[in-house]
């Protein structure tokens, strides 16, 4: 297991991005596998960075973990700022064009459908969003 703690910050997500790709580089990860991780790492931390905190800001945990059979990772994202379960929101009709729908939703909901599984949980004071996609 890896993880790293940083600011929830917007600026931040490059740096995010680029540790998880550290940790899938050591796996035999597909190009698509980890093409999907990094839209689901970009998606997540900017939804922590724009809505977790107040102004004061606050910091986020991304921790990396591996599965060896069947190969897979896992990923969690862990804040401590306000109690939100972004899949609890039902997903946007995609039937409707983008002048009809509801604003927000479509990212999470692309996580969904490109990862294995999705779970969230607020425990100990924090949101704790986890994603686990097989890499082979």
């Amino acid at each position: 297991m890896k993880e790293m703690t940083i600011a929830a910050r917007i600026e931040s997500i490059p740096t995010v991005t680029a540790f998880v790709e550290e940790q899938l580089e050591k796996l035999d990860c597909s190009r698509k596998a980890q093409i999907q991780i990094a839209v689901a790492v970009d998606e997540i931390f900017s939804n922590i960075a724009r809505y977790a905190y107040g102004p004061e800001g606050g910091e986020a945990t991304v921790r990396v973990e591996t599965e060896k059979d069947p190969a897979a990772v896992v990923i969690a994202f862990i804040d401590h700022g306000r109690p939100f379960d972004p899949l609890a929101k039902p997903d946007p009709d995609l039937m409707l064009g983008p002048e009809e729908r509801n604003i927000g939703g479509l990212g999470i909901y692309l996580v969904k459908k490109t990862m294995d599984d999705v779970h969230y949980e607020y425990s100990g004071g924090q949101n704790i969003l986890t994603i686990r996609k097989q890499i082979s």
